[in-house]
Order: C-alpha cells, then sequence, then structure tokens
C-alpha cells in the first residue's frame, strides 16, 4: 500500500479519524496562529513526539510528519481541546523512554529509525517489555499518537501541522474553498484545472 493509499483509507474507513478529523478546534486554531511556540510539551518531549511522529510518517521521497510539523500540532491540541489527553501523554511519553532503555539502553530519540520502529510496534502490540503498570496502556498511548499525527499530517494548515500543505500534497487534496460553488463539468473530467489552495494547479 502506498502512502496515499494509507492516508486516505486511514481518514475514509477509520470513524473515529475521521471526526477528529473534522472537529471544530477553535481554541487550538487561535493558539496555532499566535504562536509556534511550545504550550505544553517540554523541550525533550517535543523531541520524544516529533521522532515518534516521524515513524508513523516517515520520511521518504515525500515530505513526512516532521516536514508537516505534526508535533506543532499535537503541542496546540493537547493545550486546548484535547487537554484531556495530557496524562496519557505524560505517563506514555516516560513510558516510552523506559521501554527503550529496557530493550537498547537508550531514550528513544537516540535510537536508531529501526529500532524506533521495533518499540513503536512493540508498544502497538501492547508487547512492550518495561511498561510501567497504571492506567495508561502502551496500546492506548500508540493509538492516541498515531491519530494526532494523522490528524496532524492531514487537518487544514491554521490548526499548526500540514506545514506547506505537505499532507494535502501526499494525498492529492487541493485544499477547501478552491471550488466555491461545486467543481465544474470541466474539471470533474480532467478538462479543466483546479487551483490547489498553495497556488498551484492540477
Amino acid at each position: 500500500m502506498t502512502r496515499r493509499e494509507f492516508m486516505l483509507r486511514s481518514a475514509v474507513y477509520g470513524s473515529s479519524l475521521w471526526m477528529l478529523l473534522n472537529t471544530p478546534r477553535p481554541r487550538a486554531l487561535r493558539a496555532a496562529q499566535e504562536t509556534a511556540r511550545r504550550e505544553v510539551l517540554s523541550e525533550a518531549e517535543w523531541k520524544t513526539v516529533e521522532a515518534i511522529t516521524g515513524r508513523i510518517i516517515p520520511t521518504d521521497h515525500e515530505p513526512g510528519a516532521i516536514e508537516a510539523n505534526c508535533v506543532n500540532f499535537i503541542d496546540k491540541a493537547l493545550a486546548h481541546e484535547d487537554a484531556k489527553m495530557k496524562p496519557l501523554y505524560k505517563k506514555g511519553l516516560a513510558g516510552l523512554d523506559a521501554v527503550s532503555k529496557r530493550r537498547f539502553a537508550k531514550p528513544f530519540v537516540d535510537l536508531s529509525s529501526a529500532q524506533q520502529d521495533e518499540i513503536l510496534a512493540a508498544l502497538e502490540s501492547g508487547k512492550a517489555a518495561g511498561w510501567p503498570r497504571g492506567d495508561a496502556t502502551a496500546g492506548e498511548f500508540f493509538t492516541t499518537v498515531r491519530e494526532h499525527t494523522l490528524i496532524g499530517f492531514l487537518a487544514d494548515p491554521k490548526y499548526g501541522g500540514n506545514r506547506d500543505y505537505v499532507g494535502w500534497k501526499v494525498v492529492g487534496y487541493p485544499g477547501g474553498g478552491h471550488h466555491l460553488g461545486g467543481y465544474s463539468p470541466a474539471q470533474l473530467i480532467g478538462k479543466e484545472k483546479i487551483k490547489t489552495a498553495w497556488g498551484e494547479e492540477v
């Protein structure tokens, strides 16, 4: 499956992700427009979350989550509409490093890409040796970060992610507001160009 197919299937067929992707976030929107500074995540947490997003949507011949600045979207979401998820992130990031140090004797950010993938796969499966006992499970933490990463990659850039429209470019979405009144018949069949949100014609 190509990355484009993965993104589209995740957004279209994942009902919870689709709902989250279309949930208004006025406070996070305002915060993202006012500043790019960290609001919730510490510097170390920011780097760790950024590293996680970079393995969920890695950079290859196309930009990934790091280029899209998904970590900024997550920080603004946690500071506002998704504030109830802050404890999960705090416990989850500590748990992630505990698992990483037990398996490779290093924090997550210092691991190779292959090692990071191994740790995240263990979290997703719920079989992460070294994960601390408590309310937050490894699987819940991974699922939450994955959903936030996908939303940050695909949501409107005004929310702090999808920097330079890289997510929309990857999936081939020209952006909202470009077709006021709907597509023309000629655009629908590809005889006329559609102007994208970033000024190109496709």
